[in-house]
């Protein structure tokens, strides 16, 4: 079976829908997916790790790394920036693993541009009652940011359409189950099939 590079996946959400934990639990059971870390200016929280969940670095930083075209794509988000770094992108897909970029629809909208053949995966709350409950257990916010990361979260929400995949965080399990099955589905699609069994086929059709 001859070795095939990964395939790019932005998944995206609205803050409090379950997009970290579900990720998490989904390159936790599958080797063979990375995920992109970030470079980012915003302040790093409690429980992060520089380099594990995010490249923390100073506006400064990052604009210099702008101005040289280091990001694929990049995106501000409640007055902080956020960017992928081209060549480490592109170094683990030609190891052959899959790639999550977990980003917005504005980095969505870059990469897709930029890259054909990526895939893109919306995660939706099962509804607005249940997103604010979420964000209110964090316990991490005042009321008045709990309020604008709703109204940022509806106007994110409106862009699920132009994502391949959609899946409803209700039942956490249901949702990595469903997570689990679009990776397992486009692995067996025809081209990537046709490039990793290509001297079986010829075999078979001899």
């Amino acid at each position: 079976m001859k070795p095939t590079p990964g395939t790019l996946y932005i998944v995206s959400a609205p803050s409090g829908a379950g997009k970290t934990s579900l990720v998490t639990a989904l390159t936790g059971a599958d080797p063979s997916i990375r995920v992109s870390v970030s470079h980012t200016t915003r302040a790093m929280r409690p429980g992060e790790v520089n380099g594990v969940n995010y490249h923390f670095v100073d506006r400064e930083t990052f604009l210099g790394m702008v101005e040289h075209g280091d990001f694929l794509e990049r995106a501000e988000v409640f007055g902080n920036l956020y960017g992928t770094s081209r060549s480490s992108l592109q170094r683990t897909l030609d190891a052959g693993l899959d790639l999550i970029l977990e980003i917005d629809w504005q980095g969505g909208q870059q990469v897709r541009q930029l890259i054909p053949g990526t895939r893109s995966i919306f995660i939706l709350p099962p509804s607005q009652q249940a997103l604010r409950q979420r964000l209110t257990n964090r316990g991490q916010d005042s009321e008045a940011i709990i309020e604008g990361r709703m109204r940022e979260a509806v106007n994110e929400m409106r862009h699920y359409v132009e994502y391949d995949y959609l899946v409803i965080n209700d039942d956490f399990d249901t949702a990595l189950a469903d997570l689990k099955a679009i990776f397992r589905a486009n692995r067996l699609n025809q081209p990537l099939q046709h490039a990793r069994h290509e001297t079986l086929l010829q075999g078979l059709l001899a």
